[in-house]
């Protein structure tokens, strides 16, 4: 549960490793870093947050490479942000002091963070600063890899076998014993770190404190455009910076986690490279972010969508930040997993499935960039208008689905579903704007699809819509999803029956749901998984749109009382645990939250 002042607790480290619950974020707009409870940093790529990791021991606790700054003899510790920021505080005890330690990835003085240009840097600043008694401070900065560092400046130049890339440079207002190094600190006294990264700062000025100043201002200023006020309105604030940290703020583009190989369920080998923009992302992103105030963001993520799109002439399920192709799926042999659970990979295999519902991301998309001000020029509209024409028919073909299944493709009604939302944003776009299209195809076409939905996906006898058009009562929580993407109302009959039926037989307890039950919806791997939060989320918004609000609410309120007391989401719950599980924080999780808000707050008033 998200905690502004939270209680002292011993740092845990299951199998060696911290627990998901004990990482703190923090990002840039190019890169991220996951901080650990005892000030431990064992995430962060760089120079961007699809490059090779520069620490990554939270998938090898040996070799992937850290970079520590703690107090020994420590005892116990907490985090929180310092509020409305990115700037995350740890605080250390041990028998004979405090020590409080200020990270962040600093921003340029002044940077507008919603201007699309680049804000970041390529800095990390770690602030140490003894609030009470004695502490022994140690640093360790361990890149993975080969590393030589030498005397340079003011600080170290490191270097790193196979990073030709990187130019390191270690800098600190005390004099540095070598990469690994110890300072006595009494109360007042303080250590300031910056490592730096691609350009070289060896000749500016020492000023770590401005440096987290401006940080500070730069992300307060931003979030003097929230609008919000209801249910949750902290876990609200802290999700929107959460997913500010998850956007690239110079293309514009929203990574699914900052995080590759995260395994849900722990031991089990659903590990997947999720550093990429899925488009599906970008609807409810939008979706979300515009409800809150952040238009920059959400048109510049509609934008980014339309680009990627437009440059490849055939829509694609995910991209590369940049828009280009995800690279080839690759394991890593090199990394034992985190918690031992291999395999660690790179790149997705998934970017090349085929999946129907992108037609409808992509032209949902079309929609809302329109409706927010945008035009679309001749060129586009006729790449747009193509893709209703393909979805007119691409449903009754198998593909792989929403969930992205690596067995053989079956008819999902959620990719029929999508396809819909493609021929009914099209034609609306062509009525409202005058566009050229066959108008009266596309809304018939639409209108009958949505009716073949209805009845064939329809069990009479489970008394559920089904996860596929081809018969079955096998369910699928993105079922969930249809009113959201208007599909089919949130109070039709069926919609109303099938919602019971998921909350009944996905349930994983508490609230929490899984996304199928693989015994009857195989999805060629082996091993189940955890609890999708995002599917409790949209149960959520159906059961406020059926005038169950109080239940609505209630679950609500338990799915936020499940983030980390930094506010911060996985992927995934694991039922028997309630432990964090996959890749982490996860945006989707974070959409969910203020989605359900929002929805909630215009239910009641």
């Amino acid at each position: 549960m998200l905690d502004l002042d939270p209680p002292f607790r011993r740092p845990v480290r299951p199998d060696g490793y911290p627990r998901l619950e004990d990482l703190g974020l923090i990002g840039d707009g190019s890169t991220a870093a996951l901080v650990g409870l005892d000030g431990t940093i064992h995430w962060m790529c760089v120079p961007g947050f699809d490059s090779p990791p520069l620490f990554g021991s939270l998938l090898d606790r040996v070799r992937g490479g850290s970079f520590t700054l703690t107090a020994r003899g420590l005892v116990d510790a907490r985090q929180r942000y310092e509020p409305d920021t990115g700037v995350l505080i740890t605080e250390l005890r041990t028998d004979t002091g405090r020590l409080r330690i200020s990270d962040a990835l600093v921003l340029r003085a002044g940077a507008d963070l919603s201007d699309d240009v680049p804000s970041d840097r390529a800095e990390l600043v770690r602030s140490a600063l003894v609030v009470e008694g004695q502490v022994m401070v140690e640093l360790d900065l361990l890149p993975r890899g080969e590393v030589e560092a030498r005397p340079a400046v003011d600080g170290l130049e490191v270097q790193i076998a196979g990073r030709p890339d990187l130019r390191l440079h270690l800098r600190a207002d005390r004099p540095l014993a070598g990469l690994r190094s110890q300072f006595d600190l009494r109360q007042g006294e303080h250590l300031d770190v910056v490592l730096s990264w691609g350009r070289s700062r060896r000749h500016h000025r020492f000023d770590a404190a401005a440096m987290l100043r401006a940080t500070t201002q730069s992300w307060r200023q931003w979030m003097a455009d929230f609008q919000y006020a209801g249910p949750q309105e902290r876990m609200v604030r802290r999700s929107a910076i959460t997913l500010k940290m998850c956007d690239h703020w110079t293309h514009g583009s929203l990574i699914a986690a900052p995080t590759s190989s995260l395994p849900a369920p722990i031991g089990g080998p659903r590990n997947w490279d999720y550093r990429y923009v899925w488009i599906r992302d970008a609807a409810f992103s939008v979706f979300a972010l515009r409800r809150i105030g952040f238009t920059s963001e959400a048109d510049a993520f509609l934008g980014w969508v339309l680009d990627a799109f437009e440059r490849g002439r055939r829509p694609r399920i995910m991209y590369a930040i940049d828009g280009g192709l995800v690279p080839d799926e690759v394991e890593d042999a090199d990394f034992e997993g985190y918690r031992r659970s291999p395999p660690v990979r790179w790149g997705n295999g998934a970017a090349d499935q085929r999946q129907h519902d992108v037609y409808g991301e992509v032209l949902d998309c079309a929609y809302q960039w329109v409706r927010g001000g945008g035009r679309l020029e001749p060129a586009l509209w006729s790449s747009l208008a193509g893709l209703a024409d393909i979805a007119e028919t691409a449903w009754r073909q198998p593909d792989q689905g929403i969930w992205e299944v690596r067995s053989e493709g079956r008819v999902f009604t959620y990719s029929a579903a999508l396809c819909q939302v493609a021929l009914d944003r099209a034609a609306v776009l062509a009525e409202r704007h005058a566009l050229p299209g066959p108008v009266a195809r596309w809304r018939s076409a639409a209108d009958d699809l949505r009716a073949t939905i209805l009845d064939r996906a329809w069990n009479d006898e489970a008394k559920t819509l089904s996860e596929h058009l081809d018969g079955g009562d096998s369910l699928d929580a993105s079922l969930l999803a249809l009113p959201l993407r208007r599909v089919v109302p949130v109070d039709h009959p069926k919609m109303v029956a099938t919602t019971a039926a998921v909350a009944q037989r996905l349930s994983a307890g508490n609230g929490l749901l899984y996304r199928y039950l693989h015994e009857h919806s195989p999805d060629g791997i082996t091993g189940d998984e955890g609890a999708f939060l995002l599917c409790s989320f949209w149960l959520v918004e159906n059961l406020a749109g059926q005038g169950r609000l109080d239940e609505a609410e209630e679950l609500f309120a338990s799915l936020c009382d499940r983030a980390s007391p930094l506010g911060l989401l996985p992927e995934q719950i694991d039922p028997a645990t309630n432990g964090f599980i996959g890749n982490f924080p996860q945006a989707f999780s974070h959409i969910g939250v203020i989605a359900g808000a929002v929805t909630l707050a215009r239910a009641r008033s």
